[in-house]
């Protein structure tokens, strides 16, 4: 079982009390590096893609989100296996290397060539082309989604955002990302030290629903920024609902490709930023 929160001694101060010692839990943070084998059945390839700092839990969810909202894979089905590395050195590296086998009739050599995919638990994915590589692969836009939401829908969800954040209630130190029906069910969570770690391990075992093009709207706790909808965009949500704040390019992002982007979502207040009709 991979641990995913640690014990800590802490001294804790406040304006009533003198210092104290106390015993505290943080939330762990440590390397997943993703290899993927790819090319001809007679002359396979292998790159060692990506290095994120994450929360250790749900890895393959997260590699299969990360291959998908980044274009590596469009489908499930082009994923022959996916498993930690065995054959490791160091014991610090045990679960810490997902091997990915894809397909052979899978072409990355222009998209790994276009790519860079170092990441860290705050930054996501850094430095690759922006809005024009989006309109490159074609993305849809969800402008013709017809959902529609009630602001005390968007109150309700956001308690039972907070009610389901277990990784935060012990440390303080998580983010979560969630889907839900626009009945209010609450269809998928994942918590994570990195918001877009979070995002991609609700999209990694979205891949796996019967029903992918149900539960259209996707809850941050966190801020929102380009990555995020770009990854939204990838995985098809037509409602991104945060706590946080967005930024300059994830607005105009979410207006060019039909997103209803909602944010700043707190108790009886949130603001609308973009395309509006689909809230009632």
């Amino acid at each position: 079982m991979q641990q995913r929160v640690k014990p800590v001694q802490v001294i804790k101060y406040s304006s009533q009390s003198l210092e104290k010692e106390m015993d505290d839990l943080v939330i762990v943070e440590e390397p997943l590096a993703i290899r993927i084998g790819y090319g001809d059945i007679h002359h396979r390839l292998q790159k060692n893609l990506s290095v994120t700092m994450r929360t250790p839990g749900h890895d393959f969810e997260l590699t299969l989100g990360f291959l998908y909202s980044e274009g590596i894979i469009q489908h499930l089905s082009q994923v022959q296996s996916i498993r930690y590395c065995t054959e490791l050195q160091r014991l610090e590296e045990h679960e810490n290397i997902v091997r990915v086998e894809l397909s052979p009739d899978l072409d990355l050599s222009q998209t790994l060539y276009e790519r860079n995919f170092m990441a860290s638990s705050s930054c996501g994915i850094c430095g690759k082309a922006q809005i024009e590589s989006l309109e490159q692969q074609q993305c849809l836009t969800l402008k013709n989604w017809e959902y529609r939401i009630s602001p005390t829908f968007l109150w309700e969800i956001e308690e039972k955002l907070t009610q389901n954040q277990s990784l935060f209630s012990y440390t303080g130190g998580a983010h979560a990302v969630a889907i839900y029906e626009n009945t209010g069910e609450l269809v998928l969570l994942r918590e994570d030290i990195g918001r877009h770690n979070a995002l991609d391990k609700v999209i990694g075992a979205k891949l796996g629903l019967e029903k992918q093009a149900m539960a259209p709207i996707l809850v941050l706790s966190s801020r929102v920024s380009y990555e995020m909808i770009q990854k939204s965009i990838m995985a098809q949500f037509p409602i991104i609902v945060a706590v946080g704040a967005p930024s300059s390019l994830a607005v105009e992002l979410a207006k060019q490709f039909g997103i209803t982007l909602i944010a700043f979502l707190r108790k009886g207040k949130f603001n609308v930023y973009t395309h509006e009709f689909r809230v009632q």
